[in-house]
């Protein structure tokens, strides 16, 4: 539910493709914003929007619905969609990607709301996932301390902010920087490291 990691994506699966018999890559949830049965704010409301505005000026391919701010209850709450990844990636490892990929869709094209059990749950289903096992695995303690793994992780990284690349080499962790117009800086920023 990162807006510019959605802007990333692009560019991100251009990377992954030049790079994936060089590196083992591994894809970590950042968490971004913890459970909340909250609306957000109007003020945070138009921040969001206005961050969607700016990303659509500096990655000009990015397209979002903004029905999703009439439509929904927005709320600041990512990890009902961070459990959905892990939820999927526990019937094949496969779903990983899959159901970050629906995730992205529903929100950002769809005006569909990742913080909704109920819309996460249909999307299971529609990309082929047993539904009641998702649904029982999405609350279930290990679903959770799957999280819980990943946001350790993170923190090991010394990740804030997202997207963020790091490129563990040789016992050293590095930080590559993003470009989200440009796949060839990032594939020779890592290729001069490796």
């Amino acid at each position: 539910m990162c807006s510019w990691c959605w802007g990333f994506r692009s560019v991100w699966i251009q990377v992954q493709a030049a790079l994936k018999n060089q590196l083992t890559i591994q894809t970590v949830l950042g968490g971004l914003a913890p459970d909340t049965s909250q609306v957000m704010t109007e003020s945070m409301q138009r921040n969001i929007q206005s961050n969607w505005r700016r990303i659509q000026q500096e990655i000009p391919s990015t397209e979002f619905n903004y029905d999703f701010w009439r439509d929904c209850e927005p709320r600041r709450s990512t990890y009902p969609a961070c459990r959905a990844v892990l939820a999927a990636a526990m019937q094949s490892a496969h779903y990983k990607k899959v159901m970050l990929l629906a995730i992205q869709q529903a929100y950002y094209l769809h005006a569909k709301n990742p913080s909704d059990d109920s819309v996460l749950i249909q999307l299971a289903l529609e990309n082929g996932l047993d539904e009641k096992r998702f649904e029982t695995d999405l609350d279930s303690d290990k679903c959770n301390d799957l999280l819980k793994e990943e946001l350790q992780l993170t923190a090991r990284l010394n990740v804030s902010s997202f997207p963020n690349l790091v490129l563990s080499y040789n016992s050293i962790n590095t930080e590559i920087q993003i470009d989200y117009n440009n796949s060839e800086t990032i594939i020779s920023n890592v290729l001069s490291l490796i």
